[in-house]
């Protein structure tokens, strides 16, 4: 079940038991190694949201991502590579106006993302929005500040994390996290949507065939879709 957007109140504190903080080193060990491999074929990555926050729980997945275009196969063979398999991959669109996405799925609750055309400043903020972290922050216990999906800006500490709602702190969460308050405010929008009615549909996702390609998908998306080649004229840089 999703969260839900917390109701409005001030600042509180949450101290974290050692059964959680266990399961935050097991997750980031797990996020480390598949980075390393990543690392090692010249590719660089981050892993965002709870995971780089530490606000973690049974549920956490482990999300890494890719900010550059990277062609799909060099990513795919360092995975299988490293002894991992790629148990689904898929292909996102989330609108018209969206780039579209790869990812790969090692299990139900790890996966690679990865953007096929260029991303513009704000879709890159909203890694930033969530709290992301590299690498060898990782490997240092680093955490940052970052807003989770009830809309709690959470910010670290050594016992666990301070919490309280950015409805009406955007501007204060915007100066902590280095991002843009228009894109807080456009998460704050979409998420209290959710929140009302329930997630709304993609614009366009589709599960990969074993012997289809992610370049190919955006190639045959990109002859059938007009408003898809609008975009890919107005960003260039595609790898099909």
């Amino acid at each position: 079940m999703a969260k839900k957007i917390e109701p409005i109140y001030s600042i509180r504190e949450v101290v974290y038991s050692q059964e959680r903080w266990k399961l935050l080193d097991d997750l980031r060990s797990k996020a480390i190694e598949i980075m390393t491999l990543l690392e090692k074929v010249g590719i660089e990555s981050i892993v965002h949201g709870s995971i780089a926050r530490g606000d973690v729980n049974k549920k956490s997945d482990i999300d890494i991502f890719i900010p550059e275009v990277i062609p799909s196969y060099i990513i795919e063979r360092a995975i299988l590579d490293g002894n991992y398999q790629i148990i689904k991959r898929e292909i996102t669109q989330a609108t018209p106006n969206h780039a579209v996405k790869a990812i790969i799925y090692i299990d139900e609750r790890t996966r690679i993302t990865f953007p096929l055309i260029p991303l513009r400043q704000r879709e890159l903020e909203f890694y930033k929005f969530g709290g992301k972290i590299g690498l060898e922050e990782l490997k240092l216990k680093k955490r940052v500040p970052g807003i989770d999906k009830r809309l709690m800006l959470i910010i670290p500490t050594d016992y666990g994390h301070y919490e309280y709602s950015v409805i009406y702190n955007a501007l204060e969460a915007a100066k902590i996290l280095g991002i843009s308050i228009e894109t807080i405010m456009e998460r704050i929008r979409v998420l209290k949507r959710r929140d009302e009615i329930g997630r709304s549909g993609i614009y366009f996702k589709k599960e990969l065939n074993d012997n289809e390609t992610f370049e190919g998908v955006l190639k045959e998306r990109i002859e059938r879709d007009p408003s898809l080649k609008r975009l890919i004229s107005k960003r260039g840089n595609i790898l099909v």
